[in-house]
């Protein structure tokens, strides 16, 4: 049965006939299968996945069942380019069949067109959009040292206009990537016709999810207030990092860096000197990635984060760096709109990418002016379902007001509250960077009947369980 199958189906577009080599049928599996074993850790072979025909040409908006929303290319339905028109679902044309999966995409394409904003380039942004935004941007930036605090924080409301209307990624936490995985491991689980599948579990210690809180400090006033920041993270048991401009916005000595590394928080680097042109053009960024690079050695700075998380995710191989944090879930809030849909850090090139799982706080104070963590609490719990990782953006310069002050503290006091209730893994970016790149390492091997967890901290490591409860997958940690 398992040889019909494979002769139905195509890898990569190609058809493939039943006297051709187990070799090229095994290549395919790797390859469709690599995003989903990537993101589980578990044993490849439990995991197989075929494309049953012909891509399209071109990529464009359709459903992995109704709730869903992909953007890749399929062999079947029509594929809008604006994720607003009716999508086609392609989950009833999945054929899964002792222990293997037909599916009418690409699984390893959908998910890396999510993760990198590929879907931007649709029409649905349009170009006539993205020269608008970029002539903005420019004026902007230009215009800004003449503006007042007020009209600039007006000016950034008008930009935004209109944002609670964009549907894709989802408001106000897109899981879709997180979504299509445990879809599929759910079809996996029925094709296999098994109670259970292992895999590597996210988080070290058996933590449910993880949650890291960072500070961009933009102005000489928010460096200014960074000690007493500390002192205020410290007083809740939380360490942070402290993303530092290089360049003109104020000096950096030795003696701050030190003040604030040796109180066991973080440096990281934030751009070259904050003007919002780091990735206007690859010549720009060509020439400024090389200082920002010597600036991350002399730091000692593992971690980069764009100024405005503005970003092109093309470019992060040439940043000499452990991992970025420059891009959004959901970039509605942001002047550069996108997101990675995904809660879970992932890779670019060399770099492990934590995004930015919740909305900054010049958002939330400035553009929605809220100053309750309601917000927050609904971003958390989004996360928390996902078993996903909390990103938060604090600013030390919007901290300066007693109303805005009261709201962070009232953040800390939520997350102390739950931070065991929930598990919760309260880390420095680093660790979570490091636990990442060493868990994509990891294997999970049977040895007399038992499996086993191999590699770097796999000390650290726990064996999860995905099994159907009532049709749906649940998570069980042994």
């Amino acid at each position: 049965m398992r040889g019909t199958l494979v002769a139905r189906c195509s890898l990569h577009g190609s058809r493939v006939t039943s006297d051709e080599s187990q070799k090229k049928a095994d290549a395919g599996y790797s390859n469709m299968n690599k995003a989903f074993v990537d993101y589980y850790r578990c044993p490849e072979k439990l995991a197989k996945f075929v494309i049953d025909g012909t891509l399209s040409e071109e990529p464009g908006y359709f459903s992995f069942g109704n709730d869903i929303v992909c953007y890749g290319r399929t062999h079947i339905g029509h594929m809008p380019s604006n994720p607003q028109e009716p999508l086609y679902d392609v989950l009833p044309y999945c054929k899964c069949s002792n222990g293997l999966c037909a599916l009418p995409f690409d699984l390893s394409e959908t998910v890396n067109l999510l993760r990198n904003e590929v879907y931007t380039q649709a029409a649905s942004y349009g170009l006539t959009r993205q020269l608008v935004h970029a002539v903005a941007q420019h004026l902007y930036y230009l215009l800004r040292p003449l503006l007042p605090v007020a009209v600039r924080r007006y000016a950034q409301r008008c930009f935004l206009r209109g944002w609670d209307k964009i549907v894709f990624p989802r408001w106000p936490v897109d899981h879709t990537v997180d979504s299509i995985m445990e879809r599929l491991l759910w079809l996996t689980l029925k094709a296999r016709h098994s109670n259970s599948l292992p895999f590597i579990w996210f988080w070290p210690d058996g933590y449910s999810s993880c949650a890291i809180m960072t500070h961009d400090v933009e102005t000489a006033s928010g460096k200014d207030f960074c000690t007493e920041l500390m002192d205020i993270d410290e007083a809740y048991g939380i360490k942070a990092s402290f993303q530092v401009v290089p360049e003109k916005r104020y000096a950096v000595s030795t003696e701050f860096l030190a003040a604030i590394q040796d109180r066991g928080f973080e440096i990281n680097i934030h751009g070259l000197c904050h003007d919002g042109r780091l990735f206007q053009k690859r010549s720009i960024f060509q020439r400024r990635v090389e200082r920002i690079n010597q600036y991350g050695r002399e730091f000692r700075a593992l971690g980069f984060r764009s100024p405005v998380l503005y970003h092109n995710q093309d470019w992060f191989d040439e940043l000499e760096f452990e991992y970025d944090m420059s891009v959004p879930n959901v970039g509605h809030l942001d002047p550069q709109h996108g997101g990675c849909c995904t809660v879970m850090p992932y890779f670019i090139g060399h770099l492990v990418e934590l995004p930015l799982t919740t909305t900054q706080d010049y958002s939330l104070f400035h553009i929605l002016n809220q100053y309750s963590i309601e917000l927050w609490q609904q971003q958390i719990e989004l996360i928390l379902q996902k078993h996903g990782l909390i990103t938060f953006l604090v600013h030390p310069d919007y901290l300066l007001s007693d109303k805005t002050l009261r709201t962070y503290k009232q953040l800390l006091d939520y997350l102390c509250s739950i931070r065991q209730k929930r598990n919760l893994w309260f880390a420095l970016p680093r660790q979570v960077s490091e636990w990442w790149r060493n868990r994509s390492k990891m294997q999970l091997i049977q040895t007399n009947g038992k499996w086993l967890i191999t590699g770097s901290d796999s000390d650290r490591a726990r064996i999860a369980y995905a099994r159907l409860q009532d049709d749906r997958v649940v998570y069980d940690l042994q």
